[in-house]
């Protein structure tokens, strides 16, 4: 279990909600539920990131346009100009922060305190969240728009690997002619990757020293996001309610609950009513997990001991990249909250 980091014990527990259409950031009291603060942070706003890794997590930033919040109190501070922002994350050793310019199709480095410039690397297809193994040795990202996943040595910044889904074992008919895979990560045991596929209900597992598919776990329609638990014994599953990007609203929205020792699912949690969660974090303890509804303007929370519906909050439109901050660890991989 991740650590505490003494750097942000004095941070106010808030939930962060970026909105892709009303260009706003919403600030939510988990405990009360209530809207505490709302600031614009201009178009296409899309995730909420930690500014920072081990003893420099002092700021979050709404990523897209690049606000950073001050998370002691949730108020919006100065830009940071970054020609086409989508996603942030850092290298293990914090000193690089890896910009995801997901329009450019490139990776760009820059010195994780400063921001200052140092490289950029093209890459054949807008990224998605890059993941590492457990030494670090290289990450694999997935392409969503072409179905396929890249792999990147860490020492070289090369890409030294690609493969391309098989959906077969999955039984579903892409509606753009391929998969779509979107969310990744690591098992407890550090054996393989987790693929969260839009297009085929579920997830692919995969071999990321061979770059090679071995399984796939049926989840929910519009398989999405990726969540271990705290204790790193299950991971939650995220299925959107829908296969097609942009909606529709009410969708058969759900939390599929995978134990990572079976590799398959042990009960799946739907939203009441319908809805589509999209993305989010766990709170510091474990037992709720917070998540936008893409496509009903709202947020949920999920008992993580139930898998009731906790809160379900009317937000602005598109809620995106939501972030529960603070986070227990140490050092920041990015994207929301992701901690070690």
């Amino acid at each position: 279990m991740a650590t505490p980091n003494p750097v942000t014990a004095g941070h106010r527990f808030l939930v962060y909600v970026p909105h892709e259409v009303s260009g706003t950031t919403m600030v939510i009291d988990p405990t009360t539920q209530q809207v505490v603060n709302t600031f614009t942070t201009g178009a296409e706003s899309q995730h909420v990131a930690e500014l920072g890794h081990d003893d420099a997590l002092r700021h979050l930033l709404t990523w897209r346009p690049r606000h950073p919040h001050r998370p002691g109190d949730g108020n919006a501070g100065p830009a940071i100009e970054v020609e086409d922002p989508y996603n942030l994350y850092f290298t293990p050793d914090g000193a690089e922060a890896i910009i995801v310019e997901e329009g450019n199709q490139t990776l760009t480095f820059r010195d994780a305190k400063t921001f200052a410039w140092h490289s950029a690397v093209y890459v054949p297809c807008p990224p998605q969240p890059p993941r590492l193994p457990a030494d670090f040795s290289y990450f694999i990202a997935t392409c969503e728009f072409e179905g396929t996943m890249i792999k990147f040595d860490m020492a070289s910044l090369l890409m030294v690997g690609k493969m391309t889904i098989d959906m077969t074992p999955s039984g579903q008919v892409p509606r753009n002619g391929h998969a779509q895979p979107q969310d990744v990560r690591l098992s407890a045991d550090g054996a393989i990757f987790y693929v969260a596929d839009l297009q085929s209900a579920g997830v692919y597992l995969i071999d990321g020293t061979t770059m090679t598919q071995i399984g796939y776990v049926p989840t929910g329609v519009g398989a999405h996001g990726l969540y271990p638990s705290r204790e790193g014994c299950k991971l939650y599953v995220v299925n959107r309610g829908t296969p097609i990007v942009g909606g529709p609203p009410g969708g058969q929205g759900s939390i599929s609950v995978i134990d990572f020792a079976t590799r398959a699912v042990e009960v799946t949690w739907p939203i009441p009513g319908g809805g589509s969660p999209d993305m989010g974090n766990l709170t510091p303890d474990g037992t709720q997990l917070w998540l936008g509804g893409r496509y009903d303007g709202e947020i949920y929370a999920v008992d993580t001991r139930t898998g009731e519906l906790a809160a379900r909050i009317p937000v602005g439109r598109n809620p995106h990249g939501l972030t529960v901050w603070p986070q227990p660890g140490r050092m920041s991989l990015g994207h929301t909250g992701n901690m070690r």
